[in-house]
């Protein structure tokens, strides 16, 4: 192709049609100006994207807004919305003082840009609320929670509707939390509130309800559940809040009559933020029901109040595991007789159910053995006897350590027999402090069903004390990671409570050990101290 000399100095294609072709095919719009800022050329995308903008039109006062202050104040670049489309334009200087303007349509890319933008947001939501509702164990954080994440990024407010524990009721609590206001509120439902919000009463049963405007509704019955100065409710999504034993409740998302409604993708980000509300909740409930039955379960093992046996001082202590489901099963037990007393101190390997189920044998066993035997080392093996007689499902890992006295008054002081089943060795502290561990030894019982088990004998003289323990004791461990509490500490406590009462020997051991703990998680304690009075 052979070009031509223009009257201006620059060279151009001789064959002008091939020129128009070629830039009419491009996909940004061309612009050119003369020396005077006039359009000298517009192709083909620059009549579709600025149909305002002809040949021979000035740009500097032409209807597009912004390429016009562009090009007043003789900037490179602009950025408008045109005709509902986006478009960015730059300018490239020709020869002499004419330019050209390119302008590109980038709806599409800002488009992207914003779903991507919001797609992060609503993964960023998600993982948020994910994290705070896993750390949420109890019914009322997962409440407090489900209505707090959702605002204001759902909506404007949001209520959350629970079902009490009984089923067969009908749900009438709810929490609310408002843009702006300083706490939630709680409430209690009336009897019309189920039909007068639509979709609530299907979002009770489980069923996802559309969502919509209240205009159906009777203000005078959403009242309760709108700030005072809410006004009109705008768009409404309710949503069930289902956990595995179906619906626990309704999440009614609330938007202001001035803001958007729902869009598809919000409704499913609302959808996916009730399921795991209700999971939550449904987790909570699980979790509430094994702490109740913990706590039952706990204070049935909690050592009985100790009977008065006439010419013996006692007095029992005990700390529970400081985890609630962690059911221990330390004990201690005091049965008087007409000539003193028989007592034991146990603690059952395990935790939890299993544990608080044999601790329950064991204890309960015990009360009945004793009634056809006193002397502790025939007890012992009774018992021992006994626990293997239980079904084989029962006996699996049903070791227990036991201490096993009996206490005779004696003319001066008092007569101590004692079994042991792989328990620690009491401690025996005279009235000048001396500390002096009771060997007993034995096997574990219900370890074999032929053990050995020990007994010997201990006499306390008036003033002096017995104190009988858990392995608790000695193995709580203090905080950032210390050494045990260990047996020499124990002794300097025991020691400095010599010539005092039962009771000051257990507080005075008790305080030595939390003193320790410093608040750390330990295990279950109990300790068991008795003398012969001064």
């Amino acid at each position: 192709m052979t070009a031509t000399r223009h009257p201006s100095g620059t060279a151009q294609p001789a064959d002008a049609r091939l020129a128009r072709e070629l830039l009419d095919g491009l996909t940004e719009a061309v612009l050119t100006t003369d020396e005077t800022g006039r359009v000298t050329m517009a192709n083909a995308t620059a009549a579709a994207l600025l149909p305002e903008i002809t040949v021979g039109s000035n740009l500097a006062s032409c209807p597009v807004a912004a390429l016009a202050r562009a090009v007043a104040a003789n900037a490179a670049a602009f950025d408008t919305e045109h005709h509902g489309r986006r478009l960015h334009g730059t300018r490239r200087q020709l020869t002499g003082s004419r330019f050209a303007w390119y302008v590109r349509d980038v709806t599409e890319e800002h488009a992207q840009a914003d779903a991507l933008r919001a797609e992060r947001s609503r993964t960023a939501f998600l993982a948020h609320a994910g994290s705070r509702l896993g750390l949420s164990v109890h019914r009322d954080q997962v409440l407090l929670a489900t209505i707090t994440l959702a605002v204001p990024y759902l909506a404007d407010v949001a209520v959350a509707l629970h079902r009490p524990a009984v089923t067969a009721e009908p749900p009438t609590r709810w929490i609310r939390y408002a843009d702006g206001e300083p706490a939630p509120v709680t409430g209690l439902a009336g009897a019309t509130l189920t039909a007068s919000v639509p979709g609530l009463a299907e979002a009770l049963a489980g069923e996802p309800a559309e969502p919509g405007r209240w205009l159906d509704a009777e203000p005078a019955d959403l009242a309760p559940l709108l700030p005072p100065d809410f006004g009109a409710p705008g768009t409404v999504l309710v949503s069930p809040l289902l956990s595995a034993d179906g619906s626990a409740g309704a999440l009614l998302l609330v938007r202001r009559a001035g803001r958007a409604g729902f869009d598809r993708r919000e409704i499913e980000l609302a959808r996916e933020f009730a399921a795991r509300a209700g999971a939550a909740l449904g987790t909570a409930d699980l979790h509430g029901e094994q702490a109740h039955l913990a706590q039952v379960l706990q204070a049935s093992l909690l050592p009985p109040e100790l009977p008065t046996v006439p010419g013996v001082t006692m007095a029992g202590g005990y700390r529970a595991a400081g985890d609630s489901l962690r059911i221990g099963g330390d004990f201690y037990e005091v049965f008087p007789h007409p000539h003193g007393a028989l007592f034991a101190l146990g603690d059952v390997c395990g935790k939890g159910v299993g544990a608080a189920v044999l601790t329950g044998r064991v204890r309960q066993s015990l009360r009945t053995l004793r009634l056809v035997e006193r002397r502790p080392l025939e007890l012992i093996n009774l018992l021992n006897g006994a626990l293997f007689d239980a079904p084989e499902a029962t006996r699996r890992s049903q070791l227990t350590t036991l201490l096993l006295g009996s206490i005779d008054r004696g003319p001066a002081g008092l007569d101590v027999r004692l079994a042991g089943g792989g328990h620690p060795a009491p401690l025996l502290v005279t009235a000048d402090g001396t500390v002096t561990p009771v060997p007993v030894g034995g096997m574990p019982v219900g370890a074999l069903t032929v053990a050995r088990f020990t007994e010997t004998r201990v006499h306390l003289d008036p003033g002096d004390l017995l104190l009988a323990y858990t392995d608790g004791v000695t193995a709580a461990r203090g905080p950032r990671g210390l050494a045990t509490f260990g047996a020499a500490r124990l002794h300097a406590a025991v020691a400095s409570a010599a010539g005092r009462s039962s009771a000051a020997l257990v507080d005075r051991v008790l305080r030595a050990v939390d003193d320790w703990l410093a608040g750390e998680a330990h295990d279950d304690i109990a300790m068991l101290a008795l003398g012969a009075p001064a």
